[in-house]
């Protein structure tokens, strides 16, 4: 697992991925044409109050991966 860290309403904060989530993330990423501070910023003012950005991260790819099959 690695730990990566971005910008989001001009704080800075980290979330861990394993490597195919953070792969698949970037696939979306690419997918909808934003950067990937973008999505990310877009996935963390959606998530639920007290989830982890991590945790938020994961279940957004789970949600994507499932309506695409």
């Amino acid at each position: 697992m690695k730990k990566h860290s971005i910008t989001i309403k001009g704080h800075r904060t980290s979330y861990s991925l394993e490597e195919a989530f953070h792969s698949e993330l970037e696939v979306i990423a690419k997918r909808e044409n934003i950067s990937m501070a973008r999505l990310i910023t877009r996935i963390d003012k959606n998530r639920i109050e007290g989830e982890n950005l991590s945790s938020a991260l994961r279940i957004f790819i789970l949600f994507d991966f499932k309506n695409r099959f």
